[in-house]
């Protein structure tokens, strides 16, 4: 996939492509929809299938007190991008001038100028220029004027009539519900980030565990204990992960991170990891001393070699 970190990367000969512009928060499986409907599109006519996306919710910059917290960092959804076959992604920073860019203006600068779009493929809510003011149906007049066409494509529904949505997920992990989430993902929810040095208490209670540093790349689901996986340079193991402050100590900050790797003591210091959520055990609980509290983590692991297990490869 070709990556093209503003418009100024684009190139002048960029061949005529078939695009679908959106967030992507999570590349979700309405997402991942869209996209395999673009390809279809793009295959057709014999164009690059390109995904529009910005560098930040637009929201941070329109309505900053009403911007949720992103599933996904900008890395994390190029490489989800990547798994879904898109030929190009443009990363478009998203800045007050950007916001305020007529509907047709847009269209003119990203669509027609730069990608020299022929198809356009979007939702049935999809707005675009100052102040939301374009809709579908102008972005049919403007493509009728420019040379390119429109497609509405459906909403993904899975359960109830329910839209999947970035939203629908967030409410998810909130709950700690990542095997739900994950079905709507369609990939299990992952953290990314580097393991730091903790107060070492796993180690002192024979379950020695690998913190991720507090700037994770990715949305940590709800305080609890989880069955998933750590991934290290490629390797990929079996954990007990553990969310929250863990109650029984005193001092411990909130929403630590800590995955206690099963039957392998592993030296993670300072390495880039990935950190999966396949399904949540348990809730954070205040255990009344340590000798509880480690016979709770010893049916934990067990837990979690049971999930794991029967998880597909």
């Amino acid at each position: 996939m070709r990556v093209f970190r503003g418009l100024a990367e684009v190139p002048d000969d960029f061949r005529p492509s078939a695009v679908t512009i959106g967030k992507f928060d999570g590349v979700h499986t309405g997402h991942r929809a869209v996209i395999g409907r673009l390809g279809e599109v793009a295959a057709e006519r014999g164009l690059t299938s390109t995904v529009v996306t910005f560098d930040r919710n637009p929201l941070e910059v329109i309505a900053p007190e009403k911007c949720p917290a992103a599933l996904v960092s900008v890395d994390q959804k190029l490489d989800l991008l990547a798994e879904t076959g898109v030929e190009a992604t443009l990363i478009i920073a998203f800045d007050r001038a950007l916001a305020d860019l007529a509907p047709d203006e847009f269209v003119h600068r990203i669509l027609v100028d730069r990608l020299h779009a022929r198809s356009v493929l979007v939702g049935s809510d999809f707005r675009f220029g100052a102040n939301g003011a374009g809709d579908v149906a102008l972005l049919r007049e403007l493509g009728a004027r420019d040379g390119f066409d429109v497609h509405l494509i459906d909403d993904v529904r899975p359960e109830h009539g329910r839209r999947v949505s970035s939203t629908w997920i967030r409410e998810l992990l909130a709950e700690g519900d990542v095997g739900h989430a994950g079905m709507l993902l369609g990939h299990v929810p992952t953290l990314r980030g580097v393991i730091v040095h903790g107060a070492k208490r796993g180690r002192e209670l024979g379950y020695p565990t690998a913190n991720l540093s507090p700037d994770a790349e990715g949305l940590i689901p709800a305080d609890g204990v989880y069955a998933g996986w750590l991934t290290d340079g490629g390797e990929r193991y079996p954990a007990a992960i553990s969310v929250g402050n863990n109650p029984t100590f005193e001092g411990v900050p909130q929403k630590q991170v800590e995955a206690y790797v099963l039957d392998r003591e592993i030296d993670l210091y300072d390495h880039h990891v990935e950190i999966a959520f396949v399904e949540r055990i348990r809730g954070m609980v205040a255990y009344a001393g340590v000798e509880p509290l480690i016979a709770q983590i010893a049916d934990d692991v067990a837990e979690t070699r049971r999930i794991l297990a029967a998880e597909p490869a």
